[in-house]
């Protein structure tokens, strides 16, 4: 079955995975993209971040069991401080999981983040969690005065220094880019146990064999080319944990989405957004602008565009998961200016009618080949 623009219907007979731990969920993630305004122009950065916390509010209204929400400090993107937004969804929500999608943890503090995620645990009756990575963007560097020539150092030591805090115990630590700490507590104290932490990657062996290091889940950000391609990083994780004597985690990946009533509505919608934003990124670094074709390819069975129909959807949310032995799939589901009104829609067949439907499939036998 293909749309106006090529796409077809994933197969729902996946290569051979690596074990899946943990029980299914499906969540959503947003940097908070500035999106358009009715009369065509920007929104406020204000006005988006409301709209922010009233999506979270449906996500949690329609079952859906994670929003994350990234950090930039540019322009382009409205949430700078993740961490306030996220009580805030805390204080209008119920049920929902809420975390970071990522925090650049080597441009930030770890006493602070703790102090922080500690914060939002506490408004939300336990129900933060973290995703540490170093972001896929390095203007937090210069802002907040750090050499990027420290990048590797800076990483490595800051996730040393979180891994001896999340749990609120009393910490000494020494490192070589911030003040030592000896005997220190943090507070506020946690009431539900360590605060559950993920570590995001994106395709680097030495990030996979690092999360498998600390014992972390780890957590694939897949935004380009073709998901499968992925299925040696799960492989790698999971042989790296059993070499190092330490418990199998959980798995999860992230990539681009939107949902509609058809594929055809899906693909025409989403494609001047996910061309704008994609084209913007290139100017800044290099790529050549986003044609048709590599459009088409994004959205085929084998790419990393999660954009049709509730079905066409949900079949390729499964199959991946599949391949990737992933037990949680975050879409993200805001692109560029893409309006809040059509996102609204998208989370709201997400949670009422993709996430059941993948259930549904990963809980069927899987098809012999």
């Amino acid at each position: 079955m293909s749309n106006a623009f090529g796409t077809d219907r994933p197969s729902d007979v996946p290569p051979p995975a690596p074990d899946r731990i943990g029980p299914v969920q499906l969540g959503l993630d947003t940097f908070g993209d500035v999106t358009e305004s009715p009369d065509g122009g920007p929104k406020t950065h204000a006005a988006t971040l409301r709209d922010l916390v009233d999506e979270a509010v449906l996500a949690d209204q329609v079952g859906i069991d994670f929003i994350g929400v990234g950090e930039h400090h540019r322009g382009d993107y409205s949430v700078s401080a993740p961490e306030v937004v996220l009580a805030a969804i805390a204080a209008r929500t119920e049920r929902i999981r809420m975390g970071s999608a990522v925090t650049v943890l080597s441009s930030d503090d770890p006493v602070r983040v703790y102090e922080r995620f500690a914060t939002v645990d506490a408004l939300s009756n336990g129900r933060a969690e973290v995703i540490l990575g170093r972001g896929s963007f390095t203007e937090s560097f210069p802002l907040f005065g750090f050499d990027l020539q420290d990048y590797e150092v800076l990483f490595e030591e800051k996730l040393q220094l979180w891994s001896a805090l999340r749990g609120g115990d009393t910490v000494t630590w020494q490192g070589t880019k911030r003040a030592s700490l000896v005997e220190q507590d943090v507070f506020p104290k946690l009431e539900h146990g360590p605060i559950p932490t993920w570590i995001g990657v994106g395709g680097s062996p030495q990030s996979v064999i690092r999360a498998a290091s600390y014992g972390m889940p780890l957590f694939l950000a897949i935004i380009g080319g073709q998901p499968a391609q992925f299925a040696p990083f799960s492989r790698l994780y999971r042989q790296a944990l059993d070499q190092l004597e330490l418990p199998q985690q959980p798995i999860a990946m992230h990539s681009p989405g939107f949902v509609a009533e058809t594929d055809d509505e899906a693909a025409e919608r989403y494609w001047p957004y996910h061309k704008a934003v994609t084209d913007q990124l290139g100017r800044e670094r290099g790529w050549p602008p986003l044609d048709v074709a590599g459009y088409r390819a994004g959205l085929s069975a084998g790419g990393s565009l999660y954009v049709g129909s509730p079905e066409t959807v949900a079949r390729k949310i499964a199959r991946n998961m599949r391949i990737l032995g992933v037990s949680r799939f975050d879409m993200r589901y805001a692109t560029g200016r893409l309006p809040h009104e059509d996102m609204m829609r998208s989370i709201e067949l997400y949670g009422t009618r993709v996430a059941p439907r993948v259930r549904e499939l990963l809980a069927e036998p899987v098809p012999v080949p």
